[in-house]
């Protein structure tokens, strides 16, 4: 049985992350097989222990008219008591991805939080 899911581009979410604290998140970049069409969408999940397990999980719970490649991947620091939300480092499966591009995608999902970034630590 297929996964079920999103139909359409639009229909994918631009930011999944869970859990509080530091964990590993990565850059997906998201297109439609049919259309051509992209996007960049940012995914950040506690449980997993490699930005590859990442990848990896948002592939099989995806139906199939979509590609998902990883431009790369860093951690985050997320405090839901503070507002704050720290992106940095790199992935050593996919290299160090442009964090500005992070941050701006992730302010839209998390307006009144602090979204900073830095290209340092692991």
């Amino acid at each position: 049985m297929p996964p079920k899911g999103p139909k359409r581009l639009d229909e994918i979410a631009d930011v999944e992350l869970d859990g509080v604290g530091k964990f590993k998140y990565i850059q997906i970049l998201v297109k439609d097989k049919v259309r051509g069409d992209s996007k960049l969408v940012i995914r950040g999940y506690a449980h997993c222990a490699y930005h590859a397990d990442i990848l990896d999980e948002v592939k099989s719970s995806s139906p199939s008219g979509f590609t998902f490649t990883c431009p790369g991947g860093g951690r985050i620091d997320l405090s839901h008591e503070d507002k704050t939300i720290f992106i940095f480092g790199y992935s050593q499966a996919y290299g160090q991805p442009d964090h500005r591009k992070s941050v701006d995608i992730v302010k839209k999902y998390y307006p009144d939080y602090e979204v900073t970034y830095s290209n340092e630590g692991y």
